[in-house]
């Protein structure tokens, strides 16, 4: 099964890829609000133009004589789309910023479900104040910046127990 691969954009403009099934697939996914983005989570996605590549072969004349004879006949042909140099430059900081919430992740102790309490006891003084990560509801997170506690949700990808 060929998957396709595409260039998606969230409403922050936040790049990257998705691949599917087929065109289909996307949008059944797309309908029913299953993509966002992996940097934001936010779910207001929308898909780029992209051709990374074209198979345009069948647009040829017939070959010539001395590419059908063998040694140098064309199997097939690839088109290669240059990207903008706000693309690229984009597509460097992004990656930048990755490697730099990677780490932080990975100098922070995964305290697990119990994020919430060591949180508040770390705010409270009651334990020593170091960064910590873990798991925590909705409602937890509501009630820890409601106390004035500071908390940041991450995407799953950057949990530095899963990293490779």
């Amino acid at each position: 099964m060929g998957l396709k691969v595409f260039d998606l954009q969230c409403e922050h403009g936040h790049l990257f890829e998705g691949w599917f099934g087929s065109h289909e697939d996307y949008d059944s996914q797309q309908s029913r609000g299953m993509l966002t983005c992996p940097m934001c989570h936010s779910a207001t996605i929308e898909k780029r133009l992209s051709a990374p590549r074209l198979n345009v072969g069948h647009f040829d004349a017939e070959p010539r004589a001395s590419e059908a004879s063998g040694a140098g006949a064309r199997t097939s042909r690839e088109t290669v789309v240059a990207s903008s140099p706000e693309a690229l430059q984009l597509a460097q900081i992004q990656a930048a910023i990755m490697q730099q919430m990677r780490e932080l992740v990975r100098n922070t102790e995964n305290v697990g479900s119990g994020f919430a309490e060591e949180a508040r006891r770390i705010h409270e003084g009651e334990s020593e104040e170091r960064p910590i990560r873990g798991t925590a509801t909705p409602e937890e997170r509501e009630a820890l910046v409601e106390d004035g506690i500071s908390v940041v949700a991450l995407p799953d990808f950057l949990d530095a127990d899963q990293l490779q």
